[in-house]
């Protein structure tokens, strides 16, 4: 890859961040703040990045919480994967969604064990240098202090109002209690807090996360799950284990681009880079409508397989090492035409995820953590500030499907932290959030750097487009009008859209020259940092 540090062709308020020893990138100035504390304390990367990923659960609670799940790539020399979302409870049946043609967003029978304080101890115990409780002193402060919601976090809150404020049913209280105490959202610039959020994590802190899945807090869970009708048992909690796993990847021109395997939906992004490696970008400018079409249609291809196939790798009925078979990939390409081929639903990107990335000179770390669509369930175990995730509405009811919902099992899974390799050397870590627009994020950030020789802050800045549906793209108002035209001319049917939380947030950190060049998105309220 050969990346131009001056090459910057889009405007923007932001320029690239630089530093000789460590470097951090988050979706909130706090959370990042919170990691360069652990550095300056002695720490790693590790220390920082999960620092940052508990802060992350206080001051942007509209994408993540204590309930969530936590995916992570960590090179120390090599890539090691791992995988720290929850199985669905084993009471959990097919009966359960009787008459229902979808599997619902709210309430109990969505939800997951959560996973994300599994990860935070096992990533600790193997890399750790802080003491345990040292990482989680900046998010209690921000809990028990409060501290002033920013602006694009305020806006996510505002609109959630309209989904969780008419919820009914007494699951739902405490979540409406804690999150919207004045039956509204929290202004920008407002200063707002939890207790229940210090104590929690304090808890969890003090006993290196056992009480989350063998003590007090996995039986008040279940608790509350018994008492208003979910299924999720003190012995669901006992089976969880955060997994490491074998990271899957694909060459795209001189990158090697790796993902978490099954059952997240990285292998999608790996699909299309496949597809799209048969043709010459580099010959097409970086906006033009042979470029954009090019792309939309080998994201399309790509979906179309993962909707079919991604699951609980143990009910897959094909495998990663086919799915990402070149010959394969030479095969689907053949479909791609000059004119748009309309393909099933991926999904509209929601939000609902924070993706963080942090380096030093022995460890570089890519971490993804989400409640799902939003706050996640809208259950709040009364007294925590345990905000449960969603996670199960990545099932399907599609009988015989893979994917298709049962006891004990792991659900297609939208977040999908990255990492790139030149040569068997690191790059560094990136990734983009926004559900189904991740490996449409991925994929758009990889041409970007390897085609069009973007610096890492060019490359998120650029502007995106997203696959929703059959032929239909939206495009943000900076693609060129003529572009827009263009496509709609090859049978795309094209929505400009103007909130630019649709087309996801991101963060990249890479190792230039023992340098490390560190961005964040401009879509949100991130902040890159580096010494």
């Amino acid at each position: 890859m050969t990346n131009n540090l001056t090459h910057y062709p889009y405007p923007s308020t932001r320029r690239v961040i630089m530093g000789k020893h460590c470097a951090v990138a988050t979706s909130q100035p706090l959370a990042t703040l919170a990691g360069m504390e652990m550095i300056w304390a002695g720490g790693n990367a590790i220390d920082a990045a999960l620092a940052i990923a508990i802060a992350l659960t206080v001051v942007e609670p509209t994408s993540n919480g204590i309930g969530s799940d936590t995916f992570a790539l960590v090179w120390d020399g090599q890539l090691h994967g791992l995988n720290a979302s929850g199985k669905s409870p084993q009471a959990l049946t097919l009966n359960h969604f009787t008459g229902m043609e979808n599997i619902p967003q709210r309430g109990w029978l969505p939800v997951t064990v959560p996973g994300c304080v599994s990860a935070w101890r096992t990533l600790w115990q193997r890399w750790g240098k802080l003491p345990f409780e040292q990482l989680f002193a900046p998010a209690i402060r921000y809990a028990r202090s409060g501290y002033p919601v920013s602006p694009v976090t305020a806006t996510a809150w505002k609109q959630a109002e309209a989904i969780f404020l008419p919820l009914k049913g007494r699951e739902f209280e405490p979540f409406k209690s804690v999150f919207f105490p004045n039956n509204r959202a929290p202004h920008p610039g407002e200063v707002w807090g939890s207790e229940a959020h210090a104590q929690t994590l304090t808890r969890i802190a003090q006993t290196g996360g056992e009480c989350f899945y063998q003590g007090d807090i996995a039986r008040a869970i279940a608790n509350f799950a018994a008492d208003t009708g979910g299924l999720l048992t003190v012995t669901d909690f006992a089976a969880h284990q955060a997994d490491w796993v074998n990271p899957i990847s694909t060459t795209y021109r001189d990158l090697r681009v790796w993902e978490i395997p099954p059952n997240t939906q990285g292998l999608t992004a790996l699909i299309a880079l496949n597809i799209l490696e048969g043709f010459d970008l580099r010959q097409y400018p970086r906006d033009s409508v042979d470029s954009y079409h090019l792309q939309i249609e080998a994201m399309k291809l790509a979906f179309a397989d993962a909707k079919r196939y991604i699951a609980d790798p143990r009910f897959m009925d094909m495998t990663v090492e086919q799915l990402l078979d070149k010959d394969y990939a030479h095969t689907r390409r053949q479909l791609i035409t000059e004119t748009a081929i309309p393909l099933a639903q991926p999904g509209l990107a929601k939000g609902g995820t924070v993706y963080l990335a942090a380096a030093d000179g022995e460890l570089m770390v890519s971490l993804i953590q989400s409640n799902y669509q939003g706050f996640g369930s809208g259950i709040l175990i009364p007294g925590t500030g345990i905000a449960l995730h969603n996670r199960g509405c990545g099932f399907t009811l599609a009988a015989g499907h893979p994917n298709q919902v049962a006891p004990g099992k792991r659900p297609y899974h939208t977040i999908i932290p990255s990492f790139l390799t030149q040569d068997g050397q690191p790059l560094g870590p990136f990734g983009v959030m926004g559900e189904y627009m991740q490996p449409q994020g991925h994929l758009q950030m990889v041409v970007n750097l390897a085609d069009y020789s973007m610096n890492p802050q060019a490359a998120l800045d650029a502007p995106r487009w997203q696959f929703i549906a059959g032929n239909q793209v939206l495009l943000e108002p900076t693609v060129p009008s003529d572009v827009a035209l263009a496509l709609a001319q090859r049978g795309h049917h094209i929505e400009m859209s103007a909130d630019r939380k649709r087309f996801g947030k991101g963060q990249i950190i890479l190792q230039q020259g023992g340098v490390f060049v560190a961005a964040s998105e401009p879509r949100g309220d991130g902040l890159a940092l580096a010494l």
